[in-house]
């Protein structure tokens, strides 16, 4: 099913994406290049499986699971730029700014962003619930989520052995985790499902959320850039805060293993309904890239 969703989600891309040649075609290249040379299509697949899980049509989980991809790839545009986290590799390519320059760069990620939204705003289905999605996402893209974490991960880079644990969980409940818990619950709105399921959903997509970061930090550690298709080690280089540095590689594997827990016990009540939503979590937890 996920191969499925996949191949449907990369041909929606496609699709959605302006043409390289039309103009102006270097900003519309970067944009293309952006977006799709890769990358796991994590929160596009939790969409569509958490809509799937309860009942959604597919058509109704294209434009959301459009939106919040293209969301996530502005994301890491802005986030490679040299007075970000200013990496020259992504999934194996060069990153947009080095690709292009820094300010069709900055423009691409605007742009894919405004695309997300525009998408979002032309879904099919009741009106109601389309406005529910843009709020959703917007909330989740905004201060109180995706970029707030940003800035939060900015304040503390170069002083994270002064963060505690409680303050980095949070730091990446927002930067990470909001996006991931936005894909769920965008699935959840389509499918419209009842308070308690989304809450058991909520718990799954928080546990989900933390579980992808600190994988993540430990591949920054113990992968290499070829693998990883960015470069390795630069958490440790910038002083980054991570879990490894604030807890070591021990106790981040032991807490990887009681999110994947949490995980477990928060799709338990939807049984082999949610079978595709737990596969994505461990997914996120054995990756290797």
């Amino acid at each position: 099913m996920t191969s499925q969703w996949r191949l449907r989600i990369d041909t929606a891309l496609e699709r959605t994406l302006p043409p390289a040649n039309e103009a102006p075609q270097r900003l519309h290249a970067a944009m293309r290049h952006a977006v799709l040379l890769g990358g796991k299509r994590m929160r596009p697949l939790l969409v569509y499986a958490t809509g799937a899980a309860f009942g959604a049509e597919t058509a109704l989980l294209d434009a959301p699971a459009l939106a919040v991809e293209l969301i996530h790839a502005y994301s890491l545009v802005h986030d490679d730029l040299p007075a970000m986290d200013d990496d020259a590799l992504r999934r194996g390519q060069p990153t947009v700014h080095v690709a292009f320059d820094e300010a069709t760069a900055i423009l691409a990620g605007d742009a894919l962003q405004s695309l997300a939204f525009a998408t979002l705003a032309q879904a099919p289905g009741g009106a109601e619930a389309r406005i529910a999605m843009l709020q959703e996402l917007a909330l989740a893209a905004g201060s109180r989520g995706m970029c707030g974490g940003q800035a939060l991960d900015i304040d503390a880079t170069g002083a994270a052995q002064r963060l505690h644990v409680d303050e980095l969980e949070r730091l990446h409940a927002l930067k990470t985790g909001a996006l991931l818990r936005a894909s769920v619950r965008l699935g959840a709105i389509a499918a419209d499902i009842d308070a308690a399921a989304r809450t058991s959903l909520d718990r799954f997509a928080d546990a989900l959320g933390l579980a992808f970061q600190v994988r993540d930090d430990l591949l920054d550690v113990e992968g290499d850039s070829a693998t990883l298709g960015k470069t390795a080690g630069k958490d440790a280089a910038q002083d980054k805060a991570t879990f490894p540095a604030l807890i070591g590689v021990a106790a981040s594997r032991a807490r990887l293993e009681s999110l994947r827990a949490e995980m477990h016990d928060a799709l338990a009540p939807f049984g082999d309904r949610a079978a595709v939503l737990a596969e994505l979590g461990r997914q996120a937890i054995e990756r290797n890239r």
